[in-house]
Formats: structure tokens, sequence, C-alpha cells
């Protein structure tokens, strides 16, 4: 495994950020694993997290600018650190998320922060991708602006998950919309990184059981 892939895998676990149990996700699933950017509550944890999309976003785009959109909740505060780790790596991008209900005073509208012009594209930054409930959410949303392309999404972890046929939910997104979806770990990052310690056999059984039912085929 990648020295990055453990390093993450440990920040995650050391912030609280993924945890093992019985979880319900967004999708419905009763899932053994979850991963929730919520538990990220210091500067440093936040600095470290936009750290880890930031080096995603340059070994897969490269120093091209975009917007960032991070869709609230969750998404928001990695945004702005993504953009932050960014700009101290030279390149200097705008953010904008969006609010749960749109505002009637003021400047109004849904949108906070950047508002991308036309032909201008977007990356979103989510936590993760379970079935594609999510992401589908947030096209919907962006799809209010005229002109705008979105040309990746990056999440924490690929739970390399089926979504609505046997292909994975990233897989189909991308598909769908015609964009990849990159990750810093997936699942089998993770079960190689708990199998180094036989304490975590029982969490490993557990994922290994729930990927055998709902993890992608394709």
């Amino acid at each position: 495994m990648e020295g990055y892939k453990r390093e993450f895998i440990q920040f995650l676990q050391s912030a609280g950020v993924l945890k093992f149990g019985d979880f319900t996700a967004k999708s419905g699933r009763k899932i053994p694993y979850f991963i929730n950017a919520g538990e990220i509550k210091t500067g440093e944890q936040i600095s470290k997290l936009g750290e880890f999309y930031a080096k995603a976003y340059l070994e897969k785009i490269g120093n091209k600018k975009t917007v960032l959109y991070g869709p609230a909740y969750k998404g928001i505060s990695i945004a702005v650190s993504s953009a932050v780790a960014l700009a101290k790596n030279g390149l200097d991008v705008p953010f904008f998320f969006n609010r749960k209900e749109a505002k009637d005073h003021g400047e109004g509208g849904v949108f906070v922060g950047y508002v991308p012009k036309e032909n201008e594209e977007v990356v979103i930054v989510e936590d993760v991708i379970t079935a594609g409930t999510a992401i589908r959410e947030s096209m919907a949303i962006l799809s209010n602006l005229q002109g705008v392309k979105v040309a990746a999404t990056f999440v924490m972890v690929d739970r390399k998950e089926k979504g609505q046929t046997e292909k994975s939910a990233m897989a189909e997104v991308g598909e769908e919309f015609g964009f990849p979806v990159y990750s810093v770990v997936d699942v089998y990052d993770i079960i190689e990184y708990l199998e180094e310690d036989e304490s975590n056999k029982e969490n490993v059984e557990r994922i290994k059981n729930y990927l055998s039912v709902n993890g992608a085929k394709i």
C-alpha cells in the first residue's frame, strides 16, 4: 500500500471519521463502517484533510484552475480547506457551496461564495459516495447554473458498492454525468490496512460479508 494511503486511513481513524459498528447510509443500506466528515472538528484536522484532497486534485487534474463546490453541509469545510491547501501549492481556485434553503433577502439565492460563470468548470468535493444519491442531488442543484460543466468529483473513500446496477456507484455516476469520480482511498485499501492487525479481524469479516452482498461486481 502506498504510504499516503496508510497515512490517510490512520488520519481518518485518529480523527474519528472512520468508525466501525452498525450504521445506516444515506442510501438506506445498513453498513458495518461509516465515514463521517462531520467528525473533523479542529483547525489542524480540517487543514490536514484539505491537504489530502489537494494532493489528489493535483495528481488527477494538475494545475488546471477550476471552481470547487462543497455540498452543504459536510462538503463546505472540505471545499474551503481544499482551496486553502491548493493555494499553498500555488493554485488559487475559487470555491462555493449551497444553502439548504434559498435565501429570500439580502443577496438572495441558493449559493454562497463564488458563482461559476458560463464555460467554467466545477469540481465537486464530497466526503463519500455510497449509492450516488448525494452526487445526483448536487447535480440537480448545479443544473441551475447555465453553461457550467462539472469536470470531476473527489471523495475520501470509494466504498466500491454497487449503485442501481451491478456497477459501482462511482462508475454509474461517472457514466451518467460524463465526469470521473476520484477517491483518496477505497474500501479494499481499508481492509488491507486493517488486516495488518489481528485485533481487527471481526471488522474485516463484517466488511467483507457486506461487500459480498453489496459490493460492485463490475
